[in-house]
């Protein structure tokens, strides 16, 4: 029996270390996918883990940009109403003086400039704000990733306020600036028309368009310098004094030029503006609706041209739109302006260029 079995053996020696083989090789590459597979479960769970983190550290990040603009509002309001004072002439109005047409018409021109550039100034301000903490968000999550290869710190915190301190350029030379030039169109286009003539909401509307794009066409510069000084140029005529902060503040600088330059950044402000505006007109509205009981149309494109006001009511009217415009409470004004998808896409944008290592960028 054992012989026969042996002989058996023999005979198939080949075929019986084939399938040993096979079953071996079998058993090792069962072995190695398992370990690869779960080498591959462990690095997806790792990148899942990251990108959740990184996803949560940009919410965390826009809830920020979101308080740091309604903190920033009042100071922007008051850098305004201090420059464009029309709360003085309207005291001056009320002790009923003899040059009287003379402050009205100064006031007519002060009350459409403060809100236009109301508009302007704070549109700048989310989008700019936008840009200035992504950046520092984004290398803030750089500086505290595990496994970052270096100790060196992206945005120490020193750098980072004196980066975020380049937000005055809009409430000081870039404000004063834009306030010059939007001033100008304003004369240019209201400066000869009588405080009796009467305007619907349509034709006031129309006013508000004609204004900004004479304003937009006659600028020198582009929208994005008042945003921005060249606070650089003053750090490097210190060259031979630079700190290494100093240098680091200026890579800041070049890159948020660099993005406000761009033409993403032109598209999303323009939307802003757009939205801005619309918001304005719609906040005009209210002041234009037919009194109880009037067979005008209250709603359609007709209720648009159905009531008309003269120019010296409207007048208080648009004087008094800048306390919506830069309120600290979020109104509907700034609440749209920080939902925008452009503004939000945007704001993504930029995380992910400055919270990618610069390794994975190449």
């Amino acid at each position: 029996m054992f012989s026969s079995a042996w002989n058996f053996i023999k005979r198939h020696k080949k075929k019986f270390i084939f399938t040993g083989a096979l079953i071996g090789g079998v058993y090792l590459l069962g072995k190695y996918a398992q370990i690869k597979f779960r080498e591959i479960q462990e690095r997806e769970a790792t990148e899942y883990i990251a990108q959740a983190r990184r996803q949560f550290h940009f919410e965390s990040n826009q809830r920020t940009c979101n308080m740091t603009v309604l903190s920033m509002l009042p100071a922007l309001k008051e850098a305004i109403v201090t420059q464009l004072n029309s709360e003085s002439l309207t005291t001056l109005l009320k002790s009923k003086p003899a040059n009287k047409l003379e402050i009205w018409e100064d006031l007519k021109i002060i009350s459409f400039t403060r809100t236009i550039v109301a508009v302007y100034s704070t549109c700048m301000l989310v989008v700019l704000l936008r840009v200035q903490l992504n950046i520092i968000g984004g290398y803030l999550y750089l500086d505290n990733s595990v496994g970052k290869s270096t100790t060196t710190l992206l945005a120490p915190p020193d750098v980072q306020q004196q980066y975020l301190s380049s937000i005055q350029h809009l409430l000081g030379d870039g404000l004063t600036e834009l306030i010059t030039v939007v001033k100008k169109a304003v004369q240019s286009s209201l400066g000869s028309v009588s405080l009796k003539e009467t305007w619907s909401l349509l034709e006031l509307e129309q006013q508000l368009n004609w204004i900004r794009a004479e304003m937009e066409a006659s600028s020198r510069r582009s929208l994005s310098w008042y945003l921005l000084a060249d606070d650089e140029n003053v750090l490097a005529d210190q060259a031979c004094g630079l700190t290494e902060n100093d240098i680091m503040t200026i890579k800041l600088l070049n890159e948020t030029r660099d993005m406000l330059d761009s033409p993403d950044f032109t598209t999303v402000l323009k939307a802003c503006l757009n939205r801005g505006f619309s918001r304005l007109c719609d906040n005009l509205a209210e002041f234009f609706r037919p009194p109880p009981g009037d067979s005008a149309p209250s709603c359609g494109p007709d209720s648009l041209s159905a009531v008309s006001l003269p120019l010296a009511k409207i007048i208080p009217i648009i004087n008094g739109q800048i306390n919506t415009i830069c309120s600290e409470t979020p109104s509907h004004f700034v609440q749209e302006l920080l939902m925008n998808d452009q503004v939000k896409e945007f704001a993504a944008n930029v995380y992910e260029t400055f919270s990618t290592p610069q390794e994975l960028q190449k």
